[in-house]
C-alpha cells in the first residue's frame, strides 16, 4: 500500500507543478488516477480537499496579481451552481459527464497545434469576455460540483480576457478557493466523504503545498507562449485519460457491449446498453434494417444471457420500397 501512496504523491506533485505552468488542471489530470483508488462518487470530494489547499497557497504567493473585478463577477453565481452540481452527483454517476468533459478537453488539440500568429486578443474581446463572466461562473461551478475539478476547461477564456500567466494563476485561485471550500462542506454534509477520501485528499493537499513552494520562483521564467501550449497539451492529455477511464466505468456499470455479425446475405452490428439493444443490419440486395429492443427488467443485457423482448421497433430503408417501420409485440 505504501507504494500506491508514494506513486499518488509523486504524481500529484507533478500534476500541480504542471498546473502551475499551464494555469490550472491538476484536478483533471488526477481524476483518472484517483478513480483507480476511490469509488467514482468519492473522487470529487478528494479532489476538492487537495485543490482547495492548492488555491489557498497560490493566493498567498500571488495575492498582488489577483484581478478582483473578475472574482466579483465570477464567484457569486458559481457558488449556488456548485450546490446544484453536488446534488446531481448524489443522483447519478459522473462517468457520462466525464466523457463529455473529455471530448471538450480534446478541443484544445487544434489550439495546441495553432501558431501564435493571429491568436492575439483585442480589447473588444476582453470587454466582451467580462460580460460573460457570470455565465462562465455558473458553468464552472456546476461542473466543478459534479466532478470536483474544472481546471483547464475555461483557461482559454482567461486568455481572451487578456490576463497574463501570473494573473491567471492568482485569479483562478481566488475564484476557486471559496468554490472548493463550499463543495467540501456540501460533500461532508451529504455523507460523501469517507476515511479513504480524507486520506487521499490530505495526500493530494500535501503534494499541492510542496509544489507551490517552487512555483513562485519559476513561473516568471516561463515564456507566455509556452504557458499556453503546456496548458493546451495538459488539457488534451487529461481529456484522453478522462475518456478512457469514463469509458471503462460506463462499460462496467451499464454493461455496454458491442457485437458484429456476418451471415450469407447480411452484415450487422448490435449494441447493448442497460436494458436496450440497438441492432443495425444491412441485408441483400440493398436494405438497411434498424431494430430497437426494450428488454424486460431483471434480465442482464448480455449477449450470452436469455433475452426477453418486450417490444420491437424496426425501421426499414430500401431504395425500392423507401423507408417504413414495422412493430411486433
Amino acid at each position: 500500500m505504501m507504494i500506491v501512496w508514494s506513486v499518488l504523491f509523486a504524481t500529484a506533485v507533478v500534476a500541480f507543478a504542471l498546473s502551475a505552468v499551464s494555469g490550472g488542471g491538476a484536478g483533471l489530470v488526477l481524476m483518472p488516477i484517483l478513480g483507480l483508488i476511490l469509488a467514482p462518487e468519492n473522487v470529487p470530494a478528494a479532489l476538492s480537499i487537495g485543490t482547495s489547499v492548492s488555491s489557498i497557497s497560490r493566493i498567498a504567493f500571488f495575492f498582488r496579481n489577483i484581478r478582483w473585478s473578475i472574482v466579483f463577477r465570477f464567484v457569486p453565481l458559481a457558488l449556488p451552481a456548485a450546490w446544484g452540481g453536488v446534488m446531481l452527483l448524489r443522483q447519478m454517476q459522473p462517468a457520462y459527464l466525464s466523457l463529455l468533459l473529455g471530448l471538450f478537453l480534446l478541443g484544445n488539440l487544434p489550439l495546441m497545434l495553432r501558431s501564435e500568429r493571429g491568436a492575439k486578443n483585442s480589447a473588444d474581446d476582453g470587454a466582451h469576455g467580462m460580460v460573460w463572466l457570470p455565465i462562465i461562473g455558473i458553468m464552472a461551478g456546476f461542473i466543478s460540483g459534479f466532478t470536483g475539478a474544472v481546471g483547464l476547461l475555461f483557461n482559454q477564456f482567461y486568455h481572451k480576457i487578456g490576463l497574463d500567466k501570473s494573473e491567471i494563476v492568482a485569479t483562478r485561485a481566488a475564484n476557486d478557493v471559496l468554490l472548493h471550500l463550499v463543495k467540501v462542506t456540501l460533500y461532508v454534509s451529504y455523507g460523501m466523504v469517507s476515511q479513504a477520501t480524507l486520506l487521499v485528499g490530505g495526500l493530494v493537499a500535501l503534494a499541492a503545498l510542496v509544489s507551490s513552494f517552487g512555483m513562485k520562483q519559476f513561473l516568471h521564467r516561463i515564456p507566455d507562449h509556452m504557458f499556453k501550449q503546456v496548458g493546451h497539451g495538459a488539457a488534451v492529455a487529461a481529456g484522453v485519460a478522462m475518456m478512457v477511464m469514463a469509458g471503462q466505468h460506463v462499460v462496467a456499470q451499464d454493461q455496454l457491449a458491442i457485437q458484429y455479425t456476418r451471415h450469407a446475405h447480411a452484415l450487422g452490428m448490435t449494441v447493448d446498453w442497460r436494458q436496450h439493444r440497438l441492432s443495425v443490419e444491412v441485408e441483400a440486395p440493398i436494405e438497411l434494417e434498424v431494430r430497437h429492443s426494450l428488454i424486460s427488467h431483471g434480465v442482464a443485457p448480455h449477449f450470452n444471457a436469455q433475452w426477453h423482448d418486450v417490444r420491437h421497433a424496426i425501421l426499414h430503408i430500401s431504395p425500392l420500397q423507401g423507408a417504413y417501420m414495422t412493430r411486433s409485440e
